[in-house]
This record gives C-alpha cells, structure tokens and sequence, in this order.
C-alpha cells in the first residue's frame, strides 16, 4: 500500500477525457485520486455524483480531481449519464479506466497476483479498490483514506483535510481534534519556540509546553 509520503507513482493512462500522463496532469496543483471497485454499483454512484457537485470547492483551493474504476473507459461513459440522472450532477472530471488492473496494483489497491483483466470480476472481488490518495503539489501522498463498500465517503471531510493540508504548507501550523476552517491551530512541533516568535508576534496559548495554539487569521 502506498505510504503518507512517498512520491505518488507516475502513470499513462486513457481515461474519459483522453489519454493523460498523471504527473504532468497535475502540474502544480493539488490532486484527489479516488477509486471504485466496479462501474454501475449503488455507493459509489452517489460518491461521483456528490463529488462532480463540489468540483467548484476543490477548484477554489487548486485540488484536481481524478476518479478511477475497474473498468474500460468505454463502460465509464454510460455510467456517467446514471450519475447524472440520479444525483443532477454531471461527471466534470476525468475518470481512468483500469481494465488491465495496472493502476490498481500499482497503487497497492490489488494484490500483483490479482490477474491482469476485469473481465468476470465483481466489485467483491474489488473491494479494496475503494481508496482516496490527496496529492501534493510536490507529488507526495498527503492522505490516504480506505473505506468499505457500503459505506459512503465523506467529501466535506476530504475538503477539510485539504484546508489543513493547506495550512501546514503556507503557515507551519497543525490542526487540533474536529478542526473546522477559523479555529483556532497549533503551532507545529518542528518549530522553535523562537522561531514562532518571529512566525506569530501575536503570541500563543499553551496550556502544555508543547502544545500552543495560536488563532488562524
């Protein structure tokens, strides 16, 4: 499975918006990878749904968003137009087809032993490829999230680790428990008490040494 970390692996692959190279897709931008197990099942309907309907709020912070399923591209297309018509939201990202598998692996969602086609394989068969990556501009793995397949991902979630994400990148902070855009953070650990002098003049809160917080402008 890929770590928090590691370089995210470069791919080619065709996907519904023709054939990218992932790396040079994403530029400098920010990216979210998730993937299904099987085109045509109910959650994971809902979730591109849900997920085309904020495409604006991943747009307003520089995320790109790319979806994958165990299935030819072909297929994706006539899904696309379910997803449509059961949430009012069109697909308005790229969605890879992986009927060879080789993203899947390559990403540790299926074993090297799984076969090299999705021919007569269900989503059961699948299930593990139900992962969502957040790639940085540095082309690192930020998040990995791994969910059943009765269970509906959280996107408002996903957009709220982005914004802590953010955060840490531009300012040197970390986000406490149930952290909500305009809470207040925490100075991170690697930061010397003297360097946060110069970093947040307003000074800190710390009710433990090593715990300060400081209030997010």
């Amino acid at each position: 499975m890929i770590q928090i970390g590691q370089i995210a692996p470069d791919f080619e692959t065709e996907t519904t918006q023709g054939r990218i190279r992932f790396h040079e897709w994403l530029g400098t931008s920010w990216g979210v990878l998730f993937s299904h197990p099987k085109d045509y099942t109910p959650v994971c309907t809902t979730e591109l749904g849900t997920m085309a309907g904020l495409a604006p709020e991943f747009a307003k912070r520089d995320v790109k968003i790319i979806g994958l399923s165990v299935d030819p591209v072909e297929s994706h297309q006539g899904w696309a137009q379910d997803i449509q018509d059961v949430t009012g939201n069109a697909v308005n990202y790229p969605m890879i087809g992986d009927p060879e598998l080789k993203v899947s692996k390559l990403y540790g969602m299926l074993p090297a032993g799984a076969g090299e086609t999705s021919q007569g394989r269900s989503a059961a068969d699948n299930a593990t490829v139900r992962t969502v990556f957040v790639i940085g501009p540095d082309k690192a793995v930020k998040l990995v999230l791994m969910y059943p397949m009765t269970t509906g991902r959280n996107f408002d979630e996903i957009l709220r680790v982005i914004d802590s994400l953010q955060l840490t990148a531009s300012r040197k902070l970390a986000t406490p428990a149930n952290w909500q855009p305009g809470d207040r953070a925490i100075i991170a650990g690697s930061v010397s008490d003297e360097q946060a002098k110069a970093l947040f003049p307003q000074g800190w809160d710390a009710p433990k040494p090593y715990l300060r917080y400081v209030e997010v402008k």
